[in-house]
């Protein structure tokens, strides 16, 4: 019993001795390499880098792709169904019908939500 205990003990020492090793590994030498001015810059061909700042991003542009992202999840989970409801339509055909019909209900009703409240609407 107390061998299982104490190669884990030995594995655990050994597993926070190298990552604390690597850790300070990594100060000492972070301290070492550090440059400035130029040696920092992007380097793009030869060119002087322009400082220029990132257009900001529309939040219509995050709602849009969040609802992307939310309604390609549901066909992820409709193409097994219909593929498997074939096979399955003798069995359990009423049951697995009514469950997709109250799983496209409810994503029905927050597309519907997202349209009243102007989430696909960019010139707002």
């Amino acid at each position: 019993m107390t061998d299982a205990y104490g190669s884990l003990l030995l594995h655990i020492i050994v597993a926070l001795g190298f990552a604390l090793s690597i850790w300070f590994a990594s100060i000492l030498l972070g301290r070492l390499g550090t440059a400035l001015g130029v040696k920092n810059a992007a380097y793009e061909c030869g060119m002087i880098p322009k400082m220029t700042i990132q257009p900001r991003f529309s939040i219509k542009f995050y709602l849009v792709a969040m609802l992307f992202i939310l309604f390609d999840i549901e066909v992820v989970f409709m193409v097994p169904w219909a593929v498997c409801y074939r096979d399955f339509i003798i069995q359990y055909g009423d049951i697995i019908l009514k469950s997709m019909l109250s799983f496209v209900f409810v994503l029905m009703i927050g597309y519907i939500y997202a349209i009243k409240k102007g989430a696909l609407e960019f010139t707002r």
